[in-house]
């Protein structure tokens, strides 16, 4: 009984150190096998005979070496026919344990992101398009990014885009404080209406979400 709980702790806990481990005893088991085969290919080989034609053992060949050469080379290949399993084995383990950590994972952050995506305002305008070296493309600004606050506007008193404008209007040369939706997180950022090589203060293009 004791046996059996030790086992079936083992396979409960099986690393990539203990893979690593095998993987290292099929390579020295490798090395054994190519070190006998270069013994034979001095020699008869692996099916060269070993006696002469009158059924003498050869004198050209240390028969003893090259037998037990073989014997070894045989004893070996069933040891790296094991490991293979083995090591097999331990991945299948591994692969098991690694999904069941990602599956008990999941949920709990599932269930985070819900609260987060639940907690956040709706987005009342989204980044449509950003010139390079803007403004908005020095602020962090990226296309895709959904607005939830620019400035005093916030999606509880947005009406149009004519309140952006007023807000921008109002404030070159002054950083204004810019909260968007990426990806399911909050983003905050500072944006700095202001001149530049390019056409308006910002250098990007917000559209309106229906809502």
């Amino acid at each position: 009984m004791k046996m059996t709980e030790q086992n079936n702790n083992s396979d409960s806990t099986i690393t990539v150190e203990d893979v690593q481990n095998l993987v290292k005893k099929k390579d020295l088991i490798e090395e054994q096998i190519k070190a006998y085969y270069d013994v034979l290919e001095d020699g008869v080989g692996t099916e060269g005979p070993l006696v002469d034609l009158e059924g003498y053992p050869r004198s050209d060949v240390d028969v003893y070496q090259v037998r037990t050469a073989r014997h070894s080379i045989s004893c070996l290949q069933n040891d790296h026919k094991a490991i293979m399993v083995e090591i097999e084995e331990a991945l299948h383990r591994l692969h098991a344990l690694e999904k069941a950590k990602r599956e008990q994972n999941q949920p709990h952050a599932q269930a985070g992101a819900m609260d987060q995506g639940a907690s956040l305002p709706l987005p009342f305008a989204r980044v449509d398009t950003i010139t390079q070296g803007s403004p908005a493309s020095q602020s962090g600004l990226r296309v895709g990014d959904e607005v939830i606050g620019f400035g005093s506007v916030n999606s509880g008193n947005f009406q149009n885009l004519q309140n952006i404008a007023s807000v921008v209007q109002h404030s070159e040369g002054k950083p204004l404080s810019i909260t968007v939706v990426r990806s399911g997180q909050k983003v905050h950022l500072s944006l700095t209406p202001q001149r530049w090589s390019g056409r308006g203060l910002l250098g990007c293009n917000i559209v309106p979400l229906r809502r």
